[in-house]
């Protein structure tokens, strides 16, 4: 009688982990079929940026050919299609990275984050063996805690693509899949990482100064100046030479993104035809009959073998001329040009009376120079006190990292055809 009473518990036992299974698997279904989403060959794209800079990124978009655009703080939101990846990486020169929306929800409970991430179709992307790590950010909403967030998504995540792929083990050998997970105001914007590391790394900055400017945020400087490849440009604390780099490279139209990868190129979604067609089209656009008029000058002998060396590597060594020049002596006599220049900041140098003596001599040089456009960026809010030729045309709010800044513009007058 034992044994018949073991065996009617084991059949017991058993038919609970079935009714179980039947019920976990009743919900993946729900789960997975809850929510609609659009077919992969229509997509939505995210260009994340500093603030200050949705303007420029605007612009840059619609110079590609993209429209309906969607403008907000720090990005710009677009309509798109799988070869749009490749394009707009390569191309965009002030935005940090391009996002590929996945989906957008109202989440004020964890319940709800858990079960509107899973509905998505995160298998049409991620491969069975990728790699996903997730990273978030909570902005004024109830799910304030992000690490808490951030594993809500990964085990949903999880649950999506062991029910699509039936297995509940993954190696994670393959491609990288970052995710993003965004809450503002209590809608939460789940995405993918197609750039993978940011856009600023262009892959040319062989050597950096102490505190380098970013390669997204000088290439933004320049197109909000009145500067042109036809122009003279002057940068006189060129550091490793990041703002003259950017200038030519958009001279001579070189994609700011040609020479490095990016993380959805090893993405299956995406064909590498397109990554390939991409590539080649914007070779292809580079200007190599051209004479750009761009001169950077440091007091530091090593930052101008940084920049020469810098700019070699971006495939713009012929057209900067890079010279050991304190700005005390520097002396300027054409009348007209551009200045384009990213100051020390006084809180880094620590001495205010080195910072005092630069303004003193750059505003000798410059202030009679009514033909020269002066853009100055720097966080010491005391610089126009110096600048005596007049007070600023425009002050732009802008971040270098986590570094409030004020791109100082004095438009100057306009040379004669």
């Amino acid at each position: 009688m034992s044994d018949i009473f073991r065996m009617n518990d084991r059949f017991a036992r058993l038919s609970v982990c079935l009714r179980a299974k039947r019920i976990h698997q009743t919900l993946r279904a729900a789960c997975i079929h809850q929510l609609q989403y659009p077919p992969m060959d229509k997509i939505t794209l995210i260009a994340t940026l500093s603030f200050g800079l949705e303007a420029v990124v605007k612009r840059e978009l619609q110079a590609l050919g993209f429209h309906d655009l969607r403008v907000s703080d720090g990005k710009v939101e677009f309509d798109a299609t799988l070869e749009d990846i490749p394009t707009a990486n390569l191309w965009l020169r002030s935005a940090d990275r391009v996002l590929l929306k996945m989906g957008e929800f109202e989440a004020r409970d964890f319940d709800t984050l858990f079960k509107s991430t899973c509905a998505l179709p995160w298998e049409d992307w991620i491969a069975e063996d990728g790699v996903f790590t997730v990273n978030g950010v909570s902005v004024k909403s109830q799910l304030e805690s992000v690490p808490a967030c951030q594993s809500i998504v990964k085990k949903a995540i999880v649950e999506r693509l062991s029910e699509a792929y039936d297995t509940d083990w993954f190696e994670e050998t393959g491609a990288e899949f970052p995710v993003k997970v965004s809450l503002r105001n209590d809608i939460a914007t789940l995405t993918l990482d197609t750039s993978g590391t940011g856009l600023n790394r262009r892959g040319y900055r062989i050597h950096a100064g102490v505190a380098p400017l970013k390669e997204t945020l000088a290439a933004a400087l320049v197109q909000l100046s009145f500067w042109n490849k036809k122009r003279l440009l002057v940068d006189p604390m060129c550091g490793s030479g990041t703002v003259l780099i950017e200038a030519a490279m958009l001279g001579r139209n070189i994609a700011p993104g040609l020479n490095r990868s990016f993380a959805s190129e090893e993405w299956a979604g995406i064909p590498s035809a397109a990554w390939k067609q991409a590539r080649n089209q914007a070779r292809a656009a580079i200007k190599s009959d051209l004479e750009l008029q761009l001169f950077g000058y440091d007091a530091d002998e090593e930052m101008i073998f940084a920049s020469q060396s810098n700019a070699k590597a971006a495939g713009v060594g012929d057209d900067i001329i890079f010279a050991q020049k304190d700005i005390h002596n520097l002396w300027i006599d054409q009348e007209h040009g551009v200045v384009i220049s990213n100051f020390p900041y006084g809180v880094k140098m620590g001495d205010y009376r080195i910072l005092n003596q630069i303004y003193i001599s750059f505003s000798k040089t410059f202030r009679k120079k009514m033909g020269w456009s002066v853009y100055i960026l720097t966080a010491d809010k005391k610089f126009p006190d110096y600048f005596k030729r007049a007070r600023p045309s425009k002050i732009r709010k802008l971040f270098n990292g986590a570094i409030e800044v004020a791109y100082y513009q004095y438009f100057g007058d306009r040379p004669a055809k």
